[in-house]
């Protein structure tokens, strides 16, 4: 069935709340690729939304996926437990940058891992506030609609939101916000929204992913560590986007000297398996009573045992160091288009976790034509890309981790040739 046709039955079977970016069908993929049900290639750019850092189908989790569905497929962990559960909590107890002993427990989605990290922050703690901070994206639930500091198209007309929760400026040099200014917006909120001793926790992404991929400051991560220890708030690191070699680190927090109370994770995580986590110090993570936490599907059989293959396939393939080399070379050819392409405002990275910002050279404002129109001439050319930022100005490269090495040489070129004049 060809593109044109499915999307008429879309438009009559699904609601238009669901917005769909691509007019084209998904038929099958393979590592970084894709093909549509026209016969077209294209190169896949955006994973899914940061999803398959292990790319698509990679042949080690779907040996592992098939080879849990030849044992079972469900029983509900909180019910029947099985060892697979045990040893990936294991393996990421093991690797989560916090203090001291860590434990984990696995949900469906980073929405949910989101709002169950709330929940044990404010057990643990006996506190109902929370600050999180402005571009943040933290999920579609109610509770993560209400930390989400991006109006459209997530927060229009579904309010009133959860209370007891404050945003703070998150630092942008190039939107004219410092590290000073970031800290000080804190400070004013506990002057006039909310004391200190009410908070009980702290909430941000390292490198923000809707917001324009914005990269923490060392000197930020250290300053909110000290508030937090200073008033006895919980730090949490929202890792949805930035886990798995997505920065050139296993979590992006290994950048920084300091270390959260309690982190989310999911998207790459089971590499296309619906699988999230929390997972911090222990005495925090045990504070919720038995009962307290769970959910049927959670850490549902199938995509746990694709989180073990997709723990192996990034230490057997140096995904962490082959992030860091594929990111290098994108910043290199975005810094080089500036000369051809004066809308080109910032780049930013961190990793492969790399972005464009596009400004109107002349006034200076930001531009989703032009940022729309360069995504356009990509996709024509076979290269998909995905767009975020506040103001719809930016581009963020989300390309599978494991992509080969020539194909991903032909899509800078292709990026190269999208931003010349």
């Amino acid at each position: 069935m060809k593109n044109n046709e499915l999307n008429q039955r879309r438009l009559q079977a699904t609601p238009r709340g669901i917005g769909v970016m691509c007019g084209f069908y998904a038929e099958k993929a393979e590592n970084a690729t894709l093909w549509d049900t026209d016969g077209n290639e294209v190169t896949d750019f955006a994973a899914g939304i940061a999803v398959l850092n292990t790319g698509h189908r990679h042949p080690k989790v779907v040996a592992a996926v098939e080879k849990q569905l030849r044992a079972f497929t469900h029983t509900a962990y909180q019910i029947v437990p099985y060892e697979s559960y045990v040893s990936l909590a294991e393996r990421i107890n093991a690797r989560v940058p916090v203090n001291g002993p860590a434990k984990t427990a696995f949900f469906t989605t980073g929405a949910e891992a989101v709002e169950n990290a709330v929940k044990i922050a404010r057990f643990y703690t006996k506190r109902p506030g929370l600050i999180t901070f402005g571009g943040g994206f933290h999920g579609r639930t109610f509770m993560t609609m209400a930390l989400t500091g991006k109006v459209a198209p997530y927060k229009i007309g579904f309010g009133p939101f959860p209370g007891s929760v404050f945003h703070g400026q998150y630092p942008n040099p190039l939107h004219g916000v410092s590290t000073a200014d970031a800290l000080k917006s804190l400070e004013r909120i506990f002057k006039a929204d909310i004391a200190p001793d009410q908070v009980a926790a702290i909430i941000l992404e390292p490198v923000q992913g809707e917001g324009g991929f914005n990269v923490a400051p060392a000197d930020f991560m250290q300053g909110l560590r000290k508030i937090c220890d200073t008033h006895g708030i919980l730090l949490i690191a929202d890792e949805v986007q930035t886990g798995f070699a997505r920065t050139g680190k296993l979590f992006a927090m290994e950048h920084y000297d300091v270390k959260p109370d309690l982190m989310t994770m999911a998207k790459s995580l089971a590499g296309g398996m619906p699988l999230s986590a929390v997972a911090g110090r222990a005495e925090v993570m045990d504070a919720p009573a038995p009962g307290g936490l769970g959910g049927t599907y959670a850490g549902n059989p199938l995509a746990i045992a694709a989180a073990h293959a997709v723990l192996d396939v990034i230490d057997e393939e140096k995904l962490c160091a082959r992030s860091a080399e594929l990111g290098h070379h994108l910043v290199e050819v975005l810094n080089n288009a500036k000369a051809d392409c004066p809308y080109i405002a910032d780049v930013r990275a961190q990793g492969s976790m790399v972005a464009v910002e596009f400004n109107d050279p002349h006034s200076g404002e930001p531009s989703p034509e032009f940022t729309k129109q360069f995504q356009d001439k990509a996709l024509q050319q076979g290269l998909l890309l995905l767009s975020c930022g506040v103001y719809g100005n930016v581009i963020r490269f989300l390309y599978p981790l494991t992509i080969p090495e020539a194909q991903f040489r032909k899509a800078l070129d292709i990026i190269r040739h999208s931003l010349s004049r």
